[in-house]
């Protein structure tokens, strides 16, 4: 079925509407709108170019017109926007109202402002041709880099850190790993004992050693004693081992160190201690 603009423009409807419009005199808008001194009239053809810019932008949207057409309809579009212009100023001269300072913005059929460049306006498929797009593409600004000021209003006490145990996750992570570094110092602790202690013992049993070749070699040093006492009259004779410098020092700080032990300690530390003695033949 055809459409109502189509049917409009065959022969019959054209013919029709000739015989009606006879004997009609088609007044036509003037050229100029200085030319109009009459408000209701100048008020009439700013609406019938607003009429005119809303069909031709219609026909704009299609983009399969062609670039040529889709560049003459826009050119035609803008042409029509500034004669509205004048009619507008037209009508506030006369007395009427100020469409410019009340009138709504410039919108395309997707509700978005009507992008332009200086004064000119694109529309619908002519914002696509090769050339307009890169029009309005602009660079994007640059990052404005904050002041010292602006930087010190973040820092709080969350900045520093006082904080971070609100959460429930820090507090556990610190304890066990707390609890592996205490498990870690005391085998590191044990390993260095145990170390200590064979060393300790490895001496005692050369010390022990050394004693026993000195009572071997006692008598040699008894005859050359007894010799010299023959020779100076006054003489000594050591009939037990004589420890020696260091085995008394050794022997001092081990006292010294049982008094500490009785005096701070308690009893089933000395018990454990004794034990130990015990075990390693101290």
């Amino acid at each position: 079925m055809a459409r109502n603009a189509e049917k409009a423009m065959t022969a019959l409807a054209r013919f029709r509407q000739a015989q009606l419009e006879e004997g009609k005199v088609k007044e036509r808008r003037p050229f100029l709108a200085s030319e109009c001194n009459e408000l209701p009239k100048a008020e009439k053809w700013r609406r019938q170019i607003i009429s005119e810019i809303s069909k031709k932008v219609a026909q704009i949207q299609n983009a399969g017109l062609g670039e040529f057409r889709i560049r003459d309809l826009n050119d035609e579009i803008n042409k029509l926007l500034r004669e509205k212009r004048h009619w507008e100023v037209r009508i506030k001269e006369l007395g009427g109202s100020d469409h410019r300072r009340f009138g709504p913005r410039m919108l395309d059929h997707e509700g978005k402002e009507v992008p332009g460049n200086r004064g000119y306006k694109y529309f619908g498929a002519a914002r696509d041709l090769p050339g307009v797009r890169e029009l309005f593409e602009t660079e994007p600004a640059p990052a404005q880099r904050k002041t010292r000021g602006e930087l010190m209003k973040d820092v709080d006490a969350e900045y520093y850190g006082y904080r971070d145990e609100d959460d429930g996750v820090l507090l556990p992570l610190e304890a066990e790993y707390e609890k592996q570094a205490v498990s870690e110092a005391v085998q590191r602790w044990r390993t260095e004992k145990e170390s200590r202690l064979a060393g300790e013992k490895q001496q005692e049993e050369e010390e022990e050693e050394n004693i026993y070749t000195a009572q071997v070699q006692e008598p040699e040093d008894d005859q050359q004693g007894e010799e010299e006492g023959d020779e100076g009259g006054n003489t000594f004779i050591a009939h037990v081992p004589v420890p020696s410098q260091k085995e008394v020092e050794e022997a001092l700080v081990r006292r010294k160190k049982m008094e500490l032990l009785q005096r701070y300690a308690s009893e089933a530390l000395q018990a454990q201690s004794q034990t130990a003695r015990t075990l390693l033949g101290l």
